[in-house]
């Protein structure tokens, strides 16, 4: 299936001969697997429920190099992202239907990286709330910008802003430490309570995202040469390396954020529930330099996370709706209600760990499709799924709606 906006920026050996010239679009999708939701339900998991919810980061980090490889594999078969392959072979009512709800995350989405990013230039400046929202959707806004100048600087921005997420709390897990034992405890599958079931929840939420599955396709659109089959495998190939690398990666970021929780800032009198609390634990328990790496971490998460966010955002409107507005009134549309809560003075934090449950209720909606439609060979041609490959995409979309609707029942029943 070739398209003629499909144009390559350099000629076709650069891209086939090996992957490194290929990473770049997967770093791009994990800023959305460490953003500030990330913060919110891993050091609220660490610190009421120690290592008991390790297993849910595990597998869901497992959940998401599988999604984003069949994201991104769909992108190299057809030269489309998901939200236009879905416009295409699905109804009209139906697709309408997926967009509603994909705006509806996007914008669950945008309302916990604008917090992130205000709760950290608080915590660093001292800023008002309202004002560091405000400051996170400018600079995040002007990270895009660099999109315009192409694929890579773009890539290289967000990824250098991953890294000092990476390096904030590698800091914090080396000085505190972890307790293997315990880590090994929590890699067995189990729940405590309602509560457990909700972060949880909220946990897979913040780790399997929904925009970056719209998105990854589009990360790989008109810049690679994927005329012949040959190539297209080729490139197969090297995605398959950026997506294990940097979800491997983000994996060991949400899994520090846990541990250091667990090990530092629970078995007190009320649980570590607030970002602003985890800081100034941090501070406390590991000195000045844990709690400042911390903040400039969330900052870091805020800010790049937003930016994907938006990104997202069009990539969502445009590829269901064939529509495509300005950046700035897509902003302020996903801006408000983050605004709402900063405005009203809501607890931050529980605005976050909510967010994160309606972004793991979104998942579904954009799995089922990806597995439904990389499974044809209609659409795949020779990269259509094997059947080992659907079985497993299967279970994971099973698994997560399970999840939701165990959350379901047992808030309803009360148990």
């Amino acid at each position: 299936m070739t398209r003629a906006s499909e144009q390559s920026v350099a000629p076709p050996r650069a891209y086939v001969r090996g992957p490194f010239p290929l990473l770049g679009p997967a770093f791009v999708a994990a800023i959305a697997y460490v953003d500030p939701g990330n913060f919110a339900t891993n050091i609220t998991a660490g610190s009421t429920y120690g290592y008991l919810l390790l297993w849910v980061l595990i597998v869901s980090n497992g959940m998401a190099m599988l999604i984003q490889y069949l994201s991104a594999k769909a992108g190299i078969a057809t030269g489309a992202n998901l939200p236009e392959l879905c416009r295409e072979h699905f109804p009209r009512p139906l697709t309408r239907g997926l967009w509603l709800q994909a705006e509806l995350v996007t914008i669950a989405t945008d309302l916990a990286e604008v917090l992130g990013g205000a709760l950290a230039l608080n915590l660093l400046f001292g800023l008002p709330l309202l004002s560091g929202g405000a400051i996170t959707a400018l600079v995040a806004f002007g990270l895009l910008f660099f999109q315009g100048r192409g694929h890579r600087p773009f890539e290289t921005a967000v990824t250098g802003l991953f890294m000092v997420i990476l390096f904030g709390f590698l800091y914090s897990l080396i000085v505190g430490g972890l307790d293997p034992s315990e880590m090994l405890s929590g890699t067995v599958p189990r729940f405590d309570g309602t509560d457990s079931v909700l972060l949880a929840t909220g946990m897979l939420g913040a780790t399997v995202m929904p925009h970056v599955i719209y998105l990854h396709g589009a990360l790989t659109q008109g810049r690679y040469v994927r005329d012949t089959e040959e190539q297209r495998v080729a490139l197969l190939r090297s995605q398959r390396m950026d997506v294990v690398a940097a979800m491997i990666l983000a994996g060991l970021v949400n899994m520090a954020m846990l541990v250091i929780a667990a090990q530092v800032l629970s078995g007190g009198d009320q649980p570590v529930d607030t970002i602003e609390a985890a800081h100034a634990g941090l501070d406390t328990a590991l000195g000045p330099a844990a709690a400042l790496f911390f903040a400039l971490a969330l900052l870091a998460s805020g800010f790049a996370a937003s930016s994907v966010g938006t990104y997202a955002g069009q990539v969502v409107m445009q590829g269901f709706l064939r529509m495509r507005i300005p950046l700035v009134v897509r902003r302020l549309v996903t801006l408000l209600p983050a605004l709402v809560v900063l405005g009203f003075g809501l607890d931050p934090t529980r605005a976050l760990v909510l967010s994160q449950v309606v972004l793991s209720f979104g998942i579904p909606f954009a799995l089922v499709p990806l597995v439904l439609l990389t499974r044809r060979r209609d659409v795949m041609g020779g990269l259509v799924n094997r059947p080992a490959t659907t079985l497993a995409a299967a279970a994971v979309a099973g698994l997560i709606i399970a999840l939701n609707l165990l959350l379901i029942g047992l808030t309803v029943s009360g148990a």
